[in-house]
């Protein structure tokens, strides 16, 4: 069996077809729609792609329009917006059997000295071989993985590894605070392209960060009360990083109103300096 993190090399690595236009693929899985995450990053390789390799990206804006069927190849079309002396910009539109399903915008920038310098610390930066594999803590609960996350543990890309301790009940929930903290890392080796390294984060950035949201109204591991999507996803990159080496995702929920939930992440190195900034905004629907 290949190992995930080739795998997601392998998802990452884009074919193109024309001079702006690429097509990746999208596994078949058993999920009602294709994995944000995987979209965001393809998307981000493609950007990435038309610009020069001296110019990492800095930041991305982007918008889930529709669902993506799993199994279904897509086409991403990138928009040479502007190629500066410091600033480059792209825009991606993916499509699907005709339909946009996802956009994005991405800015990169050609490195510079700064000014200053200064960031929040780490509230988490604890030990995370210290910690439980989420697998685990799931096995240990239930005394076996169901067969669907048991199939899902044997694909996943990155080992998972939360903080906190797994909450399973709606006592333990009630009154909780909005916040969750993982510590992430892919589970082999990915390379040394650092846009595969950023992409790899972009993918992962989506996995667990509406999590926050729910925290406080159910627990994270078993059945939902709620239908979930994303529905838009900022990310602002500080420093370079390495996506197979630990990175602590540090995620809390501002706000909950209206059918919507927005939950704002900072990612880590072991040694607390501050490497990304996530934004993102999901939407709720009791099933």
């Amino acid at each position: 069996m290949t190992n995930p993190a080739d795998r997601l090399v392998d998802l990452l690595d884009l074919e193109r077809i024309e001079v702006n236009i690429f097509r990746g693929r999208s596994p078949q899985e058993s999920l009602q729609r294709v994995f944000g995450g995987q979209v965001a990053g393809q998307a981000l390789v493609a950007a990435g792609r038309t610009v020069d390799e001296d110019r990492p990206v800095h930041s991305l804006h982007a918008y889930f329009l529709r669902p993506g069927r799993p199994g279904v190849p897509i086409v991403y079309q990138v928009e040479r917006v502007r190629d500066g002396r410091s600033f480059t910009t792209r825009r991606v539109t993916a499509v699907q059997e005709g339909r946009t399903i996802f956009n994005l915008t991405a800015s990169f920038h050609l490195p510079e000295p700064g000014a200053f310098e200064h960031q929040l610390p780490p509230r988490h930066l604890v030990d995370p071989e210290t910690l439980p594999k989420l697998a685990d803590e799931i096995r240990d609960h239930l005394g076996a993985l169901p067969e669907a996350l048991e199939r899902m543990a044997r694909r996943q890309p990155f080992d998972i590894r939360y903080v906190d301790r797994l909450r399973w009940t709606k006592d333990e929930v009630k009154d909780a605070d909005p916040r969750s903290a993982v510590w992430m890392r892919a589970v082999g080796p990915l390379g040394d392209d650092p846009l595969v390294h950023t992409c790899a984060v972009t993918y992962a950035s989506d996995m667990t960060l509406l999590d926050a949201v729910r925290i406080p109204v159910e627990p994270l591991w078993g059945p939902r009360g709620f239908d979930m999507a994303s529905l838009d996803h900022a990310m602002w990159f500080h420093r370079p990083f390495r996506a197979d080496e630990w990175f602590l995702y540090e995620q809390e929920s501002p706000v909950a109103t209206g059918g919507r939930g927005l939950a704002r992440g900072r990612i880590y190195d072991r040694a607390g300096r501050m490497l990304v900034s996530v934004v993102q905004e999901g939407l709720f629907r009791r099933v």
